[in-house]
């Protein structure tokens, strides 16, 4: 079920890069644990005016851990984090492991429904969540959910800087003036870990099979499912990061990814234990908050979205030299055009590589190896997502489970170390995406004679238009070639003539304007007369998830 048996693409493989890598860690914390002995006073965490030691996360993630052991959490009990990117993230996650827990990582956008939703469906008993977030949106569900103990933060903390351009009108909520209901404590967690300094838990002994994290899938296609992230699907990744990427102590991670997302907690949080390169964190994601965090921190490694990538190209005053240590880039979590890509390179003299991964491949299974170009297929114009990496088997399948040739288009499906065993508490669901634990992910591609993987779509976004068959991210790509063009995503809409037909909606670059006509024009000249679309409206803004992923299904909503 490796597929392929004869693996084409290795031959691709960076110089010197082996076929295969073994994790060196059985489970993420002894993977922590032998960083903070390698190097107990290096800086593990730049936040703001901020740095956190490894001795220093080492030393609040034990204390925080004896408050999780107090508060009740037992083996394999669920903590949930619904927190922006602070270094009170990472201590939390260390903080679960070292108790014996499972961390459970919530979206901060999500509003009252999914949270309630995130923290039953887990059986999380405790959570730890920013005071503002607490106070607008979990006070008002927690006593319907397994929730006895919430833990309030600020973001304010470890830092005192106090940007304005984030913490503008940012004040400390106390969590004696928090809303406690019935049966729920609300604790601060700096009297917490002042409460417990100096103590140390119990020891505990993980496996690589266990869960260390729940990571929720962004719901694209219906409730939102926990992918059971074991520890050894995170140490494998975090190892094949440091080979593929060439990421070692003297190189530092931009922390853009959201870290409750599978990208961040394995591309930042977990390469960062691993290599003890920093990790630069700034709260979330602002343009120029970001480039100044690239100034000041010099940090040479990052995944982002390219909706990142698009940002910071047209954020005022950025320049190449800002991007001078910025040498080791890849992009993920959405479709990158080419034309994007291309414009990156020109402006800041970097080279953006391609990965593709999902929350149930514990972050990539594919890459563009470092130093090399993503090929671009002449007839699709789609941007290769690389090859499959270290110990990874994939292949194309038809509709009945069948291996498709090179060049054709069917399901890409996935196996190896990073393949999560299964959804949280949902059978059923595992067994139909995970047969025989092949992982079906849903998404569309091909392989070419060499090894190279090419995304069409999901399954779930082709529109019928006409008997014709049009994949959204093809007609994207042509628009994104118009210089007015900042972003795309395109949906089906009804007809009463093709039954469906092709509607664009389209965010500009600042200073251009362009009108819906002339980029319908423009579509027509460059592909297919059943392709372009037909409607083309202009927004602000394109919705996607926290993952840079287009929403396609609100759009769909606005027709």
């Amino acid at each position: 079920m490796t597929a392929y048996a004869d693996k084409p693409w290795t031959a691709l493989y960076e110089a010197g890069k082996p076929d295969t890598v073994t994790a060196g860690h059985s489970d993420a914390l002894s993977m922590f644990r032998a960083g903070v002995e390698a190097d107990r006073d290096g800086i593990a965490i730049h936040y703001f005016d901020a740095g956190l030691t490894r001795r220093d996360v080492d030393t609040l993630s034990d204390a925080l851990a004896c408050a999780l052991l107090d508060a009740g959490l037992g083996r394999g009990g669920r903590v949930a984090l619904y927190l922006q990117n602070v270094p009170q993230f990472v201590i939390g996650l260390v903080a679960v492991w070292k108790a014996g827990g499972i961390a459970v990582s919530v979206n901060p956008m999500n509003r009252e429904r999914e949270v309630e939703l995130l923290l039953n469906d887990s059986g999380s008993t405790i959570l730890l969540t920013l005071e503002s977030l607490y106070r607008d949106v979990a006070a008002s569900v927690v006593e319907r959910t397994p929730v006895r103990t919430v833990i309030t933060t600020s973001e304010l903390e470890f830092q005192s800087r106090n940007d304005s351009r984030l913490f503008a009108g940012v004040v400390r909520i106390p969590a004696a003036e928090q809303t406690a209901p019935d049966g729920v404590s609300v604790v601060d967690l700096a009297e917490l870990l002042d409460r417990f300094r100096g103590t140390v838990p119990p020891p505990v002994t993980l496996a690589a099979d266990d869960v260390a994290m729940l990571t929720y899938t962004s719901g694209t296609t219906g409730p939102p499912k926990g992918a059971m992230n074991g520890h050894g699907n995170m140490t494998f990744n975090a190892e094949a990061f440091r080979q593929w990427c060439s990421i070692g102590p003297d190189d530092g991670i931009f922390g853009v990814a959201p870290l409750f997302h599978i990208t961040g907690l394995v591309a930042d949080v977990a390469l960062s234990m691993l290599t003890r390169a920093p990790l630069v964190l700034f709260h979330r994601f602002e343009p120029s908050v970001a480039l100044d965090a690239i100034r000041e921190h010099r940090p040479t490694f990052t995944v982002a979205s390219i909706t990142v990538f698009i940002a910071l190209m047209n954020t005022e005053g950025a320049t190449a030299d800002d991007f001078s240590s910025m040498t080791k880039l890849w992009s993920g979590g959405a479709p990158i055009p080419p034309s994007t890509v291309d414009a990156f390179e020109r402006q800041f003299g970097r080279y953006v590589h391609n990965i593709y991964g999902l929350t149930e491949t514990t972050s990539p299974s594919h890459a563009v190896p470092y130093g090399a170009t993503a090929p671009v297929d002449e007839a699709s114009g789609a941007l290769s997502v690389g090859l499959p990496w270290f110990a990874t088997g994939s292949r194309i399948v038809g509709d009945e489970g069948d291996e498709l040739p090179p060049g054709e288009a069917g399901e890409i499906a996935i196996s190896g170390p990073q393949v999560v065993a299964g959804y949280w508490d949902k059978p059923e669901a595992t067994a139909q995406t995970f047969p025989d634990g092949e992982l079906r992910t849903g998404d569309v591609g091909y392989m070419d004679d060499k090894g190279w993987f090419y995304i069409v779509d999901r399954k779930k976004d082709q529109i019928n238009a006409g008997g014709y068959k049009v994949w959204p991210r093809e007609v994207e790509d042509v628009l994104y070639e118009h210089e007015a063009v900042r972003e795309a995503a395109v949906v089906g809409v009804p007809d009463p003539y093709r039954g469906e037909t092709v509607k664009a909606f389209v965010s500009l670059r600042p200073g251009h304007a362009v009108s819906p006509e002339e980029l319908i024009a423009f579509a027509k000249g460059r592909m297919a007369a059943y392709k372009y679309p037909r409607q083309v409206e202009i927004i602000d803004e394109i919705p996607k998830t926290a993952s840079g992923k287009l929403l396609r299904r609100e759009l769909r909503g606005r027709t």
